[in-house]
């Protein structure tokens, strides 16, 4: 009795604390739906209450050190359940591999229920709450989290917000003409609104899923469909959408989940006349859910997926009185990165890299070099306009580069959802593959294989150089190439990005034991700079971070201080000998070799790196 009198204590503490906001904006949203707002919050009072007393006793201490994801001791991994363990337990078995990486942060790519042929790799939920029958059960998710905490491992899914499978029971009870039910998603009669919507909604995927409406015969009216016509959009402007996929988020909260990331959620709210994209809607929403977490179950984290420029992304942070997600993805820094490997020219990377610089340190960005999706050149165009490159050309030469089509490049890549008349394709491959180690093993070439290593490597002491959370694909910490077999898939193969979504290659995973292996090299290389990371505290979030002018477009140079530690970081980008031009009169040590290095126009061996640090007393 009196656990449960402490118990509903702190959940009322919880509730009053977020209270008068919360009922301000879901009154806004919803017009003043009192019933709606009640049953909101009998909600989050429900999963309060059957919240496990392990994670409430986790919440706890997350409550008293809120800044716990935000240290040098992160490393993340984004890993497909059946390419990686065949099964969730199949990944329990495998979590001391994940250890002996380094990582900390599981990211676990679409789970969920969906339909065969007809998911967009698993992003086309059909059931929230049951996991895919040939990877498991919900009861396995359970352990498999319990085992990740056991190891001090967090826990991240995909959560879908924008819409739903047209298998979803939703889906399946409005295509029976349940008016209920298609007041969840976006039905009309005739094309006339549909066609008034897409004057001003872009399409984003032109090539191979065009428009933003897809007829349905059953009911003979038109559903929107932004992404594929098996895809249909949710309407939040509707409540009880909004209500019930909160309760099937805190639900998957209370199975163990420590992180959400929020797909998609640009789009989330529609409105006539606009883009559909990044409505004052959106950010209503976002914070409504920030605060339900953090009355629930408030040691869970919002990912936001923003696949955009920082003008964009930025605002998902929210404010500091009005946080939204606490962590976001550095999209721009992924593409401006292979752009520079292409280029071999830092100065767009600078600049970009300044603009992420110059944000509150608060600000918690995903790092990564590769993912499950496909790279998009989404590029700072007006700032490159002045070195005279037009978008459309220079979006040609990149993919022609990363393909392999153009002189000197060793990169396999393909393309996805070409449009030739906007060059605006986007590209597909594993980061041993676009840095041409896949090219240089094909031929034999160990000079080409050791020039390939070294890009490798250096590229991802460029991603734990960075403030925030670095998180590498499954994968790429023993060089994994690209997989070509889902060309025979009719089920995968008019999508690419299944090119680096291949099956985790065990037999090679066991060479990375062996001295001289590409597998060894790399992954001994990536312990060592994880380590390295983690043991020094000017890696930690908190840290000053600059541009460092090396006067080389060539190289590009990163000074980070903290706490009385200064570290000098450069990353050569060309496959030449350069030199950094920079002139620190500190004494600085090279962490790698440990050997004195002073930091006075510094040669950075072809695709090298330096960490160069010094210590103040």
């Amino acid at each position: 009795m009196f656990a449960d009198i402490e118990l509903e204590k702190e959940f009322k503490e919880r509730l009053e604390r977020n209270y008068d906001e919360l009922k301000w904006l879901y009154a806004e949203l919803y017009h003043n739906d009192g019933q709606a707002f009640d049953y909101f919050l009998t909600m989050l009072h429900e999963f309060y209450h059957s919240r496990p007393e392990e994670l409430r006793e986790q919440d706890r201490v997350r409550e008293e050190h809120p800044d716990w994801y935000k240290g040098n001791d992160m490393l993340g991994m984004l890993l497909y359940t059946r390419c990686f363990g065949e099964t969730l337990n199949g990944v329990r078995e495998k979590l001391d591999y994940l250890k002996e990486s380094g990582v900390n942060y599981v990211h676990l790519m679409p789970l969920f229920e969906s339909p065969e042929g007809r998911s967009d790799g698993g992003y086309a939920v059909s059931d929230f709450r049951k996991i895919q029958p040939e990877l498991g059960s919900m009861e396995d998710l359970a352990a498999l989290a319990s085992d990740c905490r056991k190891r001090g491992m967090s826990l991240c899914l995909d959560f879908v917000m924008n819409h739903t499978s047209e298998e979803h029971e939703w889906a399946v009870r409005a295509r029976n003409g349940e008016k209920e039910f298609q007041d969840r998603y976006f039905f009309f009669d005739n094309w006339n609104i549909p066609n008034e919507f897409e004057k001003t909604v872009p399409q984003v995927f032109p090539q191979t899923a065009p428009g933003n409406f897809t007829w349905c015969e059953a009911v003979q009216k038109v559903v929107m469909t932004t992404f594929y016509p098996y895809q249909w959009d949710l309407n939040y402007a509707n409540p009880t959408v909004f209500n019930d996929m909160c309760s099937n988020m805190l639900y998957l909260c209370n199975i163990g989940a420590d992180v959400f990331r929020l797909d998609a959620v640009p789009y989330i709210w529609k409105r006539l006349g606009t883009n559909c994209r990044n409505l004052p809607e959106v950010h209503t929403l976002v914070r409504i859910l920030r605060m339900a977490t953090e009355i629930v179950c408030p040691g869970t984290l919002l990912l936001g997926e923003v696949v955009m420029e920082p003008s964009k992304v930025v605002p998902y942070f929210g404010s500091r009185g009005k946080p939204e997600c606490q962590m976001l993805y550095n999209v721009t820094t992924m593409a401006s990165t292979w752009h520079t490997v292409a280029t071999k020219d830092v100065r767009l990377l600078k600049h970009q890299l300044g603009q992420v610089f110059s944000l509150p340190k608060e600000y918690i960005f995903l790092n990564y070099l590769r993912c499950h999706d496909d790279i998009g050149w989404g590029l700072d165009f007006p700032f490159l306009a002045q070195f005279g490159v037009r978008e459309v050309e220079h979006k040609r030469f990149l993919n022609h580069y990363f393909l392999g089509d153009f002189p000197g490049s060793d990169s396999r890549g393909e393309l996805y959802n070409d449009d030739p008349r906007l060059g605006d394709a986007r590209l597909c491959g594993t980061t041993a593959s676009l840095c041409g180690i896949e090219a240089a093993e094909y031929e034999g070439n160990e000079e080409k294989l050791d020039k390939a290593i070294r890009l490798d490597i250096m590229l991802h002491a460029f991603l734990l150089s960075q403030s925030g959370i670095p998180v590498i694909y499954s994968g790429d910490e023993i060089g994994q190439r690209n997989d070509y077999s889902y060309h025979e898939d009719p089920l995968k193969w008019s999508d690419s990005r299944y090119l680096h979504r291949g099956k985790f290659p065990w037999e090679e995973a066991k060479r990375r034991k062996m001295k001289g292996s590409r597998e060894g090299r790399i992954f001994r290389a990536i312990q060592r700079l994880v380590k390295l990371r983690e043991k020094h505290s000017v890696f930690e979030s908190a840290a000053d971070v600059w541009i460092l002018e090396c006067w080389n477009d060539h190289v590009l140079g990163i000074g980070r201080y903290y706490k009385g530690e200064k570290l000098l970081a450069l990353f050569n980008f060309s496959e030449e000998e350069q030199t950094a031009w920079i002139n620190e009169v500190e004494d600085y040590t090279d962490l790698l070799s440990r050997k004195k290095c002073p930091a006075k126009g510094v040669s950075v061996p072809g695709y090298g790196f330096f960490w160069l640090c010094t210590r103040f007393r």
